[in-house]
């Protein structure tokens, strides 16, 4: 807990975690943003304006972020606290990384075999566990998953390298005898 304040309501901060300024710099600009956004609609021509109610929402959002950012810029940091410990571990690094590799590979290896790596590399990064173990999780994880999404209710995923239909015509053939 930050300042071991269960309602800051009650009791004014004193310090500032790691990120905390960068985000409401973020929200500031966000709030900018839309007021610009809101300007967008009809300008600033009459009170009964469509874009009033978005403009006076907005510089609303403008005016308490400003004051928010202010605030939070003039307290000092926890000491001993850092920005890539606190906020941005490496394992959320490296997680992040890996759902871009899945998106990035999902397309041109297909939905087996790219999530079939997903899941064990991330199993493995977050569970540390043995080899064995991970690859026995991912495999009853994804066969899970395949049966729900493609067998049951038919959703269509990326074919890729994997000769998935041959594999479903095959069961089927086994199964009911199908053309």
């Amino acid at each position: 807990m930050q300042d071991d304040v269960t309602d800051l309501h009650e009791h004014p901060r004193d310090t500032r975690r790691p990120g905390e300024a960068g985000f409401t710099i973020l929200l500031l600009l966000a709030s900018l943003f839309l007021l610009y956004s809101a300007y967008d609609i009809s300008g600033f021509e009459a009170l009964s304006a469509p874009g009033t109610l978005p403009m006076v929402t907005t510089l609303i959002m403008c005016l308490t972020g400003g004051l928010i950012a202010l605030r939070t810029w003039k307290l000092p940091q926890i000491a001993g606290q850092t920005f890539s410990r606190e906020i941005l571990p490496p394992v959320l690094i490296v997680m992040a990384l890996l759902l871009l590799g899945y998106a990035l590979a999902l397309k041109p290896l297909g939905f087996l075999p790219t999530s079939f790596l997903f899941l064990t590399l991330s199993i493995k990064l977050l569970w540390r566990q043995g080899w064995g173990r991970t690859l026995a999780i991912s495999l009853l994880t994804l066969a899970i998953i395949y049966l729900v999404f493609r067998v049951i209710f038919s959703v269509l995923m990326p074919a890729g390298i994997f000769p998935e239909a041959e594999m479903l015509q095959f069961f089927r053939n086994m199964l009911g005898g199908g053309a």
